[in-house]
């Protein structure tokens, strides 16, 4: 007798499929966190690779118990180089350095282009980068 695929199975399977991607994306972000921070020398760095490794769910779980805070505190450091690294490569092919943008400011407020509040907006935005 032939057996067919019901719904439920089908269901089951793509929720298996999803967990299986789930955690080989958790175990991957965790690895890379491993290796990306900065406050882990060496062998601690090692350690918690065998770890991870040795013992998946236990060490993941682990990781993310201890230093779960410092995920998102390397990942949000790791962005804002990239974002910081981004902006001086574009302002180096432009030229424009703050003070020209300030200039350029300035002319565009005495020309009427934009107004003072506009203004002031615009040129602490330019100091703050």
């Amino acid at each position: 007798m032939e057996e067919t695929l019901g719904f439920v199975d089908i269901f089951w399977s793509i929720f298996w499929l999803f967990l299986m991607v789930a955690w080989i994306w958790v175990v991957i972000s965790v690895l890379a966190d491993v290796f990306r921070s900065r406050d882990i020398s060496g062998v601690p760095k090692a350690l918690w690779v065998l770890f991870i490794i040795l013992i998946p769910w236990l060490g993941v779980l682990a990781y993310i118990i201890l230093r779960g805070d410092r995920m998102q505190e390397n990942q949000m450091a790791v962005a804002k180089e990239a974002h910081d690294a981004q902006r001086e490569y574009v302002r180096g092919l432009v030229g424009a350095s703050p003070a020209t943008e300030l200039e350029k400011l300035a002319a565009l407020k005495q020309a009427g282009t934009i107004t003072e509040d506009e203004f002031q907006t615009l040129k602490r935005r330019v100091l703050a980068d």
